[in-house]
């Protein structure tokens, strides 16, 4: 019997690229668990994907996943185009490396133990926890700590 375990998340980017922040709220049973990170230049598409890994690699057990992120992008990537990705060793049509495939292939991996579910919420909607996540995303932004590397050295992933 698997834990079910609700995950809410949003990324942020002042500028794109620029500073960017992450922010997830992790539930399970009436336990809530807020985690953000801080980056001093990435994208946006970069912080969706990393609100998602963080909040998956967190978890200690296989889990009953319900994923609500208001991002197109992380929701179709992983349950549709992925599998195409894979396929063409990470390159789309034009065989040119996808965007982001250092953390698309570490979303793939985040996923393994699980069992999902994903809804896409529309962002800035007036959906309580997506909004939550969006104000610790930006906050989180606001004050970066950490270097995104795959941002930093992404001509060496071409």
């Amino acid at each position: 019997m698997y834990k079910k375990i609700d995950i809410f998340t949003d990324g942020s980017c002042l500028g794109n690229p620029g500073p960017g922040g992450c922010g997830s709220i992790l539930r399970y049973k009436k336990h809530e668990k807020i985690l953000s990170s801080g980056y001093y230049k990435s994208t946006n598409n970069r912080m969706e994907l990393l609100s998602v890994i963080i909040s998956l690699e967190t978890l200690k057990c296989s889990c009953d996943i319900l994923i609500r992120t208001d991002s197109q992008y992380v929701k179709n990537g992983i349950t549709k185009w992925i599998y195409l990705w894979k396929k063409n060793s990470w390159m789309n049509k034009k065989k040119i490396k996808i965007k982001n495939f250092d953390l698309w292939k570490r979303l793939d991996i985040a996923i393994k133990p699980h069992n999902l579910n994903w809804i896409w919420i529309k962002g800035h909607s007036g959906n309580i926890e997506n909004d939550r996540c969006d104000k610790i995303a930006r906050f989180a932004a606001l004050n970066p700590f950490l270097e995104d590397t795959g941002y930093l050295f992404k001509s060496y992933f071409k």
